[in-house]
């Protein structure tokens, strides 16, 4: 079985708002954790690369400790902040770029940044240099929680913006906040992307449907320690236990909140 670690980052600064601090990370604390995958001998991969070599697409083998950095939400601290520090490890890595929350989203602003965004210029600047630009829908909604006509608005906006300022095919997506539910990735799938991220705090495998691929948080309270046993696979479900007992418990909320909005026709 083929086990990866797909790592999730959201702000690198080393003054997060009250918005962005839980899942916040130090650029010291980014460096140091890609310095031990560098030297841990991890090869690291797109997303985009990862489902290739795993459909084992002409020219795409998986190496042996495969890894996959990404980042959600598109801060403007990615520019200024991860990817120096990308660059200087060689380290590839998957935006999910939230395409309304962009600085100079003009007309097509939506939703409510919770800091300073990347501008479309430094979006095209960093796929310029390898990075793999993702979706992360419009505005950044619970997309469970939509109706068909409002999610299919916000994944396919998503899309054709990514796609006409970036220059380049979007195939790959994170759902905000990691919800979905078999709609959403029918939906998803419509849209056409071939492969979408959740969270879940779980190793990534072969065996995992490639619209709900897991990934392992990596914020302010991630010690080096744990960053090392996570990645490694070693004792996964205790370091993130809190986490996924709040997850399970909020998807029975989220899905009893959407059978209500049905019965009272607002879905």
């Amino acid at each position: 079985m083929i086990r990866v670690p797909i790592l999730m980052y959201h702000s690198v600064t080393d003054r997060p708002n009250d918005d962005t601090r839980p899942h916040s990370v130090r650029p010291s604390d980014l460096a140091e954790q890609l310095a031990y995958l560098s030297e841990s001998g991890f090869t690291p991969l797109t997303l985009g690369a990862l489902v290739a070599s795993l459909n084992h697409n002409y020219g795409h083998s998986m190496p042996d400790k495969p890894v996959v950095v990404t980042f959600d939400d598109g801060y403007a601290d990615f520019h200024s902040q991860a990817l120096p520090l990308l660059e200087r490890y060689d380290f590839p890595a998957t935006v999910f770029l939230t395409s309304g929350w962009v600085s100079d989203a003009g007309k097509d602003a939506a939703g409510r940044p919770l800091d300073e965004m990347l501008s479309w210029g430094q979006a095209r600047e960093a796929a310029r240099t390898g990075i793999e630009i993702g979706g992360h829908s419009h505005s950044h909604p619970q997309l469970d929680q939509l109706s068909i006509e409002d999610l299919r608005q916000e994944l396919r906006r998503n899309k054709g913006l990514l796609e006409e300022k970036i220059g380049s095919p979007v195939a790959t997506m994170a759902y905000p906040y990691g919800y979905s539910s078999a709609r959403v990735r029918r939906e998803v799938r419509k849209a056409g992307y071939f492969a979408a991220c959740a969270v879940s705090n779980t190793i990534a495998a072969d065996r995992h449907d490639l619209l709900a691929i897991p990934r392992l948080t990596v914020g302010r309270g991630t010690t080096i320690n744990m960053f090392k046993r996570a990645v490694e696979g070693t004792a996964v479900p205790l370091i993130y236990l809190r986490e996924r007992i709040l997850t399970k418990g909020y998807a029975v909320v989220r899905r009893t909140r959407y059978g209500l909005r049905r019965v009272r026709g607002n879905v």
